[in-house]
């Protein structure tokens, strides 16, 4: 079923190339197939094609996901006439070079988080962006959690002064699932292909996250690491995502080297002087998906956990002591973000509604020409902080400066 416009008429198709099927590919899937159907838009997101190097596999993908065509070569996926606008879901170490292709071929671009595996081929995809945005194209970094509603709820909070000037913002991002030594080395463990283990993979959100409720950079960090499983199985067919591969089993028994970090430790200093604190970990026995954060100001604070994603905890401050304190704020009415598309108030939305509303959020931003948010930039800007923390971690904790500091965007709603 396609939404139409006032006329009666489908809205203009929207093309969309994706390149990965995986567990981001899934999700996207899920999004691009479902925003057209929740929300009206000024276009129609029309799954052309998926990429991936194994035929059968990608063919699998496409059927159960509903593309129209299946590609193994990115580049052919990019030539494609009916490929408006690239999605690219692979590990980092080629978001660069197909984003930089698929922007100079006349695309927009959409791709995962985070950015880059590197500050230089971040640079480089900002490069890009910038020149393509001059030819009218739109390129978005996909930090999907700035879509739950009580976290773009939370963030217009701040921005309207509800907290007043902000102490301290603090993020932890608690996952388990590498606890088990035994695990195999999948592609995220190894630096060639992941960039970072959990500080790239987790800490990234929790930076994008704590900038973008914040409203402004951080500007320096002081920060450990540590890899507490240095080896481990190694798998006798390929891996991909967060569990897959398991089923291939070992290649006789023998162990390959952990190249990234299993937990990253750090605080820093935003630029009005606030102070930040991270936690990001795949070693916390027990946490599955544990995204947590507080934000204290002078007249309030507030309090989100993933794991209860449709509430938002809220604390005004400026009541008086014998009836203040932290109140439930059930996100799902009408007036709250993006949910004008969904269900009637007090039933609850997920994980894969994010997806749809970056989807939302993207196509807006195509069909009238203007600037994605988060932008290539805001995610340049969290690649230099993740390279903040690598370079104080390597120094003893020293407090390293990150710079330059770039303005963060808000999305646009």
């Amino acid at each position: 079923m396609e939404r139409v416009t006032e006329s009666g008429a489908a809205p203009p198709a929207l093309g969309i190339g994706m390149v990965g099927y995986a567990f981001m590919g899934a999700a996207h899937s899920q999004g691009w197939r479902t925003a057209g159907r929740v929300f009206d838009l000024p276009l129609r997101p029309v799954l052309a094609a998926v990429a991936g190097r194994d035929a059968d596999a990608v063919r699998a993908a496409a059927r159960r996901h509903g593309w129209a065509a299946a590609e193994t070569d990115w580049r052919a996926l990019i030539a494609r006439d009916d490929v408006q606008l690239v999605d690219i879901c692979t590990p980092g170490d080629s978001h660069a070079e197909i984003a930089i292709a698929a922007l100079e071929a006349g695309k927009h671009v959409l791709c995962e988080k985070p950015l880059a595996n590197s500050v230089a081929e971040a640079e480089a995809m900002t490069a890009a962006a910038e020149a393509a945005a001059a030819r009218g194209r739109i390129a978005m970094v996909g930090f999907n959690y700035r879509r739950v509603p009580a976290l773009a709820y939370a963030r217009g909070l701040v921005a309207e002064g509800r907290l007043g000037a902000l102490r301290h913002v603090r993020v932890t991002y608690l996952q388990d699932w590498l606890v088990d030594p035994d695990f195999p080395l999948t592609w995220r463990l190894e630096r060639e292909h992941a960039g970072s283990g959990a500080l790239g993979d987790l800490g990234a959100h929790a930076v994008d996250l704590a900038q973008y409720l914040a409203g402004e950079p951080l500007v320096g960090v002081s920060a450990l690491t540590e890899t507490f499983v240095r080896e481990r199985p190694l798998l006798a067919g390929a891996a991909a995502g967060l569990s897959a591969g398991l089923s291939a089993g070992p290649a006789g028994g023998t162990r390959g080297r952990v190249t990234v970090d299993d937990a990253a430790l750090f605080t820093g200093r935003l630029a009005s002087g606030a102070l930040a604190s991270f936690e990001a970990t795949r070693m916390a026995a027990g946490r599955k998906n544990a995204l947590r954060l507080e934000v204290n100001g002078e007249r309030g604070s507030l309090a989100f956990d993933l794991e209860r994603l449709n509430e938002l905890s809220f604390h005004d401050h400026t009541e008086p002591a014998v009836t203040a304190g932290f109140r439930r704020v059930l996100v799902t009415e009408p007036g709250h973000p993006y949910l004008e598309g969904w269900w009637p108030p007090g039933h609850a939305l997920g994980y894969e509604h994010t997806f749809a509303h970056q989807a939302r959020d993207l196509v807006h931003a195509v069909a009238t020409g203007t600037a994605p948010a988060p932008s290539f930039a805001d995610g340049l800007q969290v690649q230099r902080v993740l390279a903040a923390v690598e370079e104080s971690a390597r120094n003893a904790a020293v407090y390293t400066p990150v710079l330059p500091s770039l303005p963060v965007s808000p999305v646009s709603r």
